[in-house]
């Protein structure tokens, strides 16, 4: 087929459970919608917390259609009632925490805040040579914002590769945009 083209997707992690005016939330409502306005899919874990807030963001896109927010839930029923409402298509992976390795699969990773889950996220997509880029916000993404998770060399082309660090949504988008091309190699096995 010709003239078909893959949207690129950005995962959006970070805290599942936050008061409703958390600054997080309010980073991740704003992020989702830049986000598919840039024309890229918003995929995150599907339930509360950020991974809500970006997806109902998502929504508030012009440019938003059916598919264009995808939740990957850790459990097996897409009706729970956990499960964000916000999100276009639900696939059910019945992987608890190991669903965050097929979250960090995106073309980008950006990370609000976190816990441990978004922790290994992080740490997933690291491995697996996905650009980082973390919200200066209380949580993993603030400590890890910057920083090299560890010493590997990842891209010896890029100049000082890093978790990209970012203090709004704008900026986060921005450097997804500027950098996200330089991110295109794909983990092949342990050894490679």
């Amino acid at each position: 087929m010709t003239g078909l083209h893959r949207r690129p997707i950005v995962s959006v992690i970070g805290d599942s459970r936050l008061a409703e005016d958390d600054i997080r939330l309010a980073l991740a409502r704003r992020t989702g919608p830049l986000l598919v306005d840039h024309g890229y899919v918003v995929m995150t874990g599907g339930m509360g917390g950020v991974m809500h807030a970006a997806l109902e963001g998502g929504h508030e896109s012009a440019n938003w259609s059916v598919g264009c927010c995808i939740g990957l839930i850790p459990g097996t029923d897409p009706d729970n009632s956990d499960v964000s409402k916000a999100a276009d298509i639900v696939i059910p992976t019945g992987l608890d925490h190991a669903r965050n390795l097929v979250v960090a699969q995106s073309d980008a990773v950006i990370a609000i805040g976190g816990g441990a889950g978004t922790l290994s996220e992080m740490a997933y997509a690291w491995i697996q040579r996905r650009l980082i880029i973390a919200l200066r916000c209380e949580g993993w993404s603030d400590r890890l914002a910057d920083e090299r998770i560890d010493k590997r060399l990842r891209y010896p082309e890029v100049n000082d590769d890093r978790v990209y660090g970012a203090d709004t949504a704008e900026e986060a988008v921005a450097l997804a945009q500027e950098l996200g091309p330089l991110y295109r190699r794909r983990h092949r096995s342990i050894a490679g």
